[in-house]
């Protein structure tokens, strides 16, 4: 121990004499106060003062030293001792550690040394840390100090203690000469141990990181950068252990930034050579070498090491020296040169996706690429390490090297495209596919920059030749490009603009490589192409609406009308055509000249009207674009302009006649879309002005119908206009009649060309050009096709249609109806015209089809004369085709023509009668006809039903009382008889069996109008007889009960079904005539019972139709009650019936399979035998107490129907309902009667949804069903006026009179 230690040590224990005085403890063996000696937890006891002064002795033997250190040290492991010894002797043993530090040159010992001294400097005193610091220092600052190994173990201290300095004063503030010390370190950094340099790197990385922390010590390391810079170089490049390479780089990159190396590392050569001057302590040979060169060399063995913290360290380095303002392009043009950035890339590729590895590494690279042309060839030989780790970072949200690992792909693919293969590019669009889909998700979030250099990304791999012919690409190109539009609209809170126009080029791109890919491969697959089309209909096309109201940038305006113009030019024609009209249908003119409006620049005009122009090349075809952009730069911006333009006189000026032309294109264009570019007043005084003005050189200008056409669609829209909105406006006749002129002298064919439905609508009321109309109207025909069994229609969707000619046809202020058989009665003053007769009938009876109430405007107009005189007409009567088509025509109009519209031209109807009646003589043969018959027959069967509306009288008449007919119909039915069994084989798909049903048919209609038409003709009692013995004062059709029955128990389903709608009308009329006072039937009893018994067996019929018939039919003939005792005493077959009729509503399940879904037909016998003045016995055996208990706990309120109702009804008055039954019932009636009025009532005339009409010859399956259809309707219809109607209606009355009922009683018995 020094001097200057002995004697602080004394004065120390001075003040404890006094104490150590009046205690009488032991002292140790060499008399020390025993105030110094500290007891330990073992019992025993250790003197400071010997232990200080063992230690302080340079001549102690080692083992004594070790001996007395690894004492301490175990006494001190326990808290009582090492708190008693930090709080009262911490300051004795200072010196003599510090001493034994500088003099020790056993390793074991130094390191219980340090030990030590770190355990005290734990203490609470900080004096006691401060003073090891600054003895340490102290000795290691002076000026006789000399470098040996022994200094390995004081610096090793200084550097614990620099480093536990947490919670400390400032060490540096106790250090008396910094910059001494840090001198004395510089010089020993040139030893060549190793060992020694790395401590003292420690201490300098230490004292750099405390450098400034005070004001004293700021910038002591300044000096010394030169100098420092270069030994550290120098040992960083020579050492071999990692951890000397981390102490190396963790001062140089305190220094880096601190800035102190671009001021000594980075600097340009004059002050490089300087500073090297100044190091006279380097050798000579080693002055030229530059630092930065230096630096390059002496990372690359830290960037090799096996260490992932040296290599992050030295990372890190490179980062924070390149990273500093003011460093030289040339010196990273350097570090590239020296293969820096392959280091890197190693590194990044044994990385295993670390993340602080990619960081640092990514960091770097990002740097190094300031030196472009060198470092885009190093790039370009690690690309494939930044694949994966694109793969990595694009994984993670806002990961804080995503940006910079997309730059370096993008840099990459700029500077090198051909340099990625298949694999990678494939790899690279899954990797941004994915990107986009979570981004637009919300899964991962994504900075600005991030988002415009993925879609750069993803732009360049689309425009790279090596992506095309990779066909699974396609489907990815398309979810990219839609994903990464719809994420800039995701975000309401952001405004999408900033990264609209990149995520648009990227769609325009993608577009683009799916269309000619698809091209390529010659695919017809447009799903693709069709998926970013709908995205801009959906996303862009609403935004740009929007944005132009918040007055966006014209930038992005100008971005996306180029996209939507990429798309207009680069797509397939379907789907072009299909984006054009969604643009068209979405107000796109209006929209266009507001951006005309909002930025009057020359470039905004530019593309607006070339961009128009292509919407109207799609929109209207024949390249009528053209115009517009040929005058695109003459065009005014203001539509008043335009028209102002048109008003002008041309005077053969061609770029005005030009201008006049576009104007008119685009005017006709925007309003076939109803997209008016200004009032309708306005846009009328122009044209007229236009008209009247250009009148001499008008025709001379307009060459073709394409220029005419847009002239005469506004022209009739605005008249039409102003008519639909019964506005009166001022017009010119003057420049009607010239538009007409040019009409007639042009030949303008309207229904080849596309007009407004309004203005077509008012050419068509105009008669002054009737003529060119039915002309057009013919050529129409002509084009097509409307000949036969296929209506083919030519031309592009710029064409007028069927549907729209019937549109004209079928409205009732339209002349198109009157021009049809205008066009009829030409062609038939004309030999050799059966084509085109043929041809204009087919489209009245395909108008037919489409508006079946444009039957009433053809009737008007005298469609009937005409047909009648094609078929009294010498030319054309002996066409069996065109009677076909005629007679089809005629059914159509029978179809749905109103009654009251049939008094015009009523006096054509018994000639066509009397001519049907021919014909079907000449096509029967034995039992059946042909197909011209079976519609005659059909005709005959409208003609009777109209008559229900008191309509075609006398035709009615002249059907009924033919005799021919009659005796035709007889003959069918006496046929069809005889066949017995084998009459089921005559369906609908034989001859007969067709005839059959059409007579019935007719029978039907015949049995509905002979009573009120023909009254006292048919004695209908006599319809009961076994032959035709009975009188009749006129020969009608009949056809007796027995027949019937017949066909209903052997015929085919078809012939079943109309027999037994025939039946039940002949019952009904039989049932309305017999009453109190007439004579009863002309049968026996077995005859009726053999009647029941087929109608019965019925009831069971799978067809519903047939077998509620039949049960009415039952119904009905019990209602007469003919000697009712016997007919029903016995009867079996109706106890079956109604026995399986309460099994199905207590038991559904048990019920017989043909009894399911009929218990309606069922209900109408039960009905009628509990009306009976005498109800069977069995009655009362079948609906016993317990099976009404039974139906009516399967009732609901959502089951119930009106011949449930009426069946409960009949029950309640037969007294068959107990109170609780009645009570139930009530309950379950009135809340059906509360869904009826809450869900809606509905009327008894529900419309029906009828079969198209008949539009072809050969189409009879649609006539028979269509007037199966009629019958039942009918027959529905006079079921209701006697009060067996369906629905909601007769529903609730039945609930109320069974209501009223049970109230009744009720109060009577009360």
């Amino acid at each position: 121990m020094s001097l200057i230690g002995r004697r602080e040590s004394e004065n120390y224990y001075t003040s404890f004499e006094a104490e150590d005085l009046e205690r009488s403890s032991s002292s140790c063996s060499q008399g020390h106060r025993s105030s110094l000696q500290l007891e330990t937890s073992e019992g025993g006891s250790i003197c400071l003062l010997c232990f200080c002064n063992l230690i302080s002795n340079p001549n102690s033997p080692s083992v004594h030293l070790s001996y007395a250190l690894s004492q301490l040290s175990q006494a001190i492991s326990h808290f009582p001792f090492l708190q008693n010894l930090r709080n009262f002797h911490a300051h004795l043993l200072i010196s003599p550690l510090t001493n034994l530090l500088f003099t020790c040159n056993d390793e074991p010992i130094a390191s219980q040394a340090i030990d030590l001294v770190l355990n005290l400097s734990g203490s609470d005193d900080s004096e006691v840390y401060v003073d090891f610091v600054g003895r340490i220092a102290d000795r290691l600052s002076s000026s006789s100090l000399i470098w040996s190994r022994r200094q390995i173990y004081s610096l090793h201290c200084l550097g614990l203690l620099l480093n536990c300095q947490i919670d400390k004063p400032d060490p540096l503030a106790n250090i008396k000469n910094t910059k001494a010390l840090i001198s004395n370190l510089i010089v020993g950094l040139q030893l060549p141990s190793e060992e020694i340099r790395g401590e003292i790197l420690f201490v300098l990385y230490k004292l750099s990181v405390l450098e400034g922390t005070t004001i004293d010590n700021v910038d002591d390391f300044l000096g010394f950068c030169p100098k420092l810079l270069q030994l550290s170089l120098d040992t960083l490049m020579k050492a071999q252990s990692d951890e000397v390479r981390l102490n190396c780089v963790a001062l140089l990159t305190v220094l880096a930034q601190k800035d102190y190396l671009r001021s000594s590392l980075f600097t340009d050569d004059q002050t490089r050579k300087n500073l090297t001057e100044v190091d006279s302590f380097m050798q000579e040979e080693e002055l030229p070498r530059p630092l930065v060169v230096l630096f390059a060399e002496s990372i690359k063995g830290p960037l090799l090491s096996s260490n992932t913290e040296v290599q992050i360290g030295t990372l890190d380095l490179i980062f924070h020296s390149l990273s500093r303002e003011g460093s030289a392009a040339e010196n990273i043009v350097v570090l590239v040169e020296q293969g820096i950035v392959d280091y890197v890339f190693e590194i990044l590729r044994l990385s295993g996706n670390k993340d602080t590895v990619v960081n640092s590494c990514i960091r770097v690279l990002d740097l190094l690429s300031a030196a472009e042309p060198p470092f885009s060839q190093r790039l370009a030989i690690g690309f494939q390490a930044l694949v994966p780790v694109l793969r990595y970072v694009a994984e993670v949200p806002f990961h804080p090297v995503q940006s910079h690992t997309l730059k370096l792909i993008w840099i990459c693919l700029y500077n090198c495209p051909g340099i990625m293969s298949r694999s990678q590019v494939e790899e690279l669009v899954l990797i941004l596919t994915g990107v986009f889909k979570r981004h637009r998700s919300g899964e991962l979030g994504m900075l600005p920059e991030t988002f415009i250099t993925c879609c750069s990304i993803f732009v360049a791999i689309l425009k790279f030749p090596f992506s095309h012919g990779i066909l699974n690409l396609i489907p990815s190109v398309q979810e990219a490009s839609t994903n990464a539009v719809l994420s800039c609209f995701c975000d309401s809170r952001r405004y999408p603009s900033q990264l609209l126009l990149y995520s648009l080029y990227l769609l325009k791109e993608a577009y683009a490589f799916i269309h000619d890919e698809n091209a390529n491969i010659g695919s017809n697959d447009r799903t693709v192409e069709s998926c970013t089309t709908q995205v801009c209909e959906t996303h862009v096309l609403p935004w740009l609406r929007r944005a132009l109201d918040e007055t966006e940038e014209e930038e992005n305006i100008l971005g996306v009308l180029e996209t939507f113009h990429s798309i207009l030019l680069q797509g397939s024609d379907v789907e072009t055509r299909k984006f054009a009209e969604v643009l068209a249908t979405s107000s796109w003119f209006s929209l266009s000249f507001g951006c005309l409006g909002l930025f009057q620049t020359e470039k905004m005009k530019c593309r607006v009207y070339l961009m128009l122009g292509s919407v109207v090349d799609q929109v209207l075809g024949h390249d009528l674009g053209q115009l517009i952009r040929e005058s695109a730069l003459y065009l005014p911006s203001d539509p008043i302009d335009l028209l102002f333009l048109l008003g002008q006189k041309s005077c053969h000026d061609m770029e005005l006649l030009s201008c006049q032309s576009a104007v008119l294109l685009l005017l006709y264009c925007s309003s076939l879309y109803d997209d008016r570019l200004a009032e309708d007043k306005q846009m009328l005084a122009s044209l007229e002005q236009y008209i009247l003005v250009n009148n001499d050189n008008i025709s001379s200008a307009i060459t073709d119908s394409v220029a005419l056409v847009p002239l005469v669609n506004l022209y009739g829209l605005l008249r039409g206009s102003a008519a639909l909105s019964y506005q009166t406006i001022t017009y010119s006749t003057e420049a009607e009649k010239v538009l007409f002129d040019l009409v007639l002298e042009n030949e303008l064919d309207l229904l080849s060309s596309r007009f407004h439905p309004v203005s077509i609508k008012w050419l068509f009321q105009q008669e002054k050009i009737c003529v060119p109309l039915s002309k057009q109207i013919l050529n129409f025909c002509r084009l097509n096709n409307i000949n036969g069994n296929h209506i083919i229609v030519h031309g592009n969707n710029n064409h007028i249609d069927i549907q729209a000619i019937a549109e004209l046809v079928a409205v009732g202020d339209s002349l198109g109806a009157k021009f049809m058989v205008s066009l009829l009665k030409q062609l038939q003053a004309e030999e050799g015209q059966e084509e085109d007769i043929t041809s204009v009938l087919n489209l009245m009876n395909t108008v037919l089809n489409i508006f079946p109430g444009a039957s009433n405007q053809f009737w008007v107009y005298g469609i009937g004369r005409e047909i009648q005189n094609l078929y009294y007409s010498l030319s054309y009567s002996s066409s069996h085709y065109i009677f076909k088509l005629c007679s089809l025509l005629m059914f159509n109009i029978l179809r749905s023509v109103e009654a009251e519209t049939l008094c015009h031209h009523e006096e054509v109807w018994l000639p066509l009668i009397i001519k049907f009646l021919e014909v079907l003589n000449h096509t029967m043969v034995a039992d059946a006809c042909n197909q011209e018959g079976l519609i005659v027959i059909g005709i005959f069967s409208l003609v009777l039903r109209l008559y229900a509306n008191k309509a075609l009288v006398e035709a009615s008449k002249a059907i009924l009382l033919n005799t021919c007919l009659v005796s035709t119909m007889n003959t069918v039915i006496e046929s069809a008889c005889s066949k017995g069994p084998a009459l089921v084989d005559c369906d609908e798909e034989t001859s007969t069996g067709e005839t059959l049903i059409f007579v019935l048919l007719l029978y039907f209609y015949s049995l509905r109008s002979m009573q009120t038409l023909l009254p006292g003709t048919l004695a209908w009692q006599n319809c009961f007889e076994l032959s035709n013995s009975g009188t009749q004062t006129i020969s009608v059709i009949c056809i007796r009960c027995h027949d019937l029955c017949r066909l209903l128990h052997f015929g085919s389903p078809q012939v079943k079904l109309a027999a037994s709608y025939c039946l039940l009308e002949l019952l009904t009329r039989i049932s309305d005539k017999k009453c109190p006072g007439h004579d009863e039937l002309n049968c026996s009893v077995g005859y009726v019972m053999s009647v029941l018994a087929v109608l019965q067996g019925l009831v069971f019929d799978s067809d519903i139709g047939v077998a509620i018939n039949c049960g009415l039919c039952t119904s009905t003939i019990l209602g007469w009650e003919i000697q009712e005792t016997r007919v029903t005493r016995d009867d079996k077959w109706s106890r079956l019936v109604v026995e399986e009729l309460s099994l199905s509503f207590t038991a559904p399940g048990l019920a017989s399979k043909s009894f399911s879904n009929q218990h309606k037909a069922a209900t109408h016998i039960a009905v009628a035998l509990l009306r009976l003045n005498q109800v069977p016995a069995w009655m009362k055996s079948v609906f016993t107490s317990s099976c009404i208990s039974g139906i009516v706990k399967n009732l609901s309120a959502s089951n119930v129907s009106p011949e449930m109702v009426q069946l409960f009804f009949m029950l309640l008055v037969s007294d068959y309902l107990s109170k609780e039954h009645i009570a139930c019932l009530n309950h379950v009636f009135q809340v059906c009667r509360k869904h009826v009025y809450t869900d809606g009532f509905q009327e008894d005339n529900v419309e029906e949804h009828f079969e198209k009409v008949v539009s072809f010859p050969d189409d009879l399956d649609k006539v028979y069903k269509l007037l199966n259809q009629f019958m039942s309707k009918d027959s529905s219809s006079c079921m209701a006026s006697r009060g067996t109607q369906t629905g909601n209606k007769k529903l609730l009355e039945e609930i109320d009179m069974f209501l009223q009922e049970s109230s009744k009683r009720v109060t009577l018995e009360n």
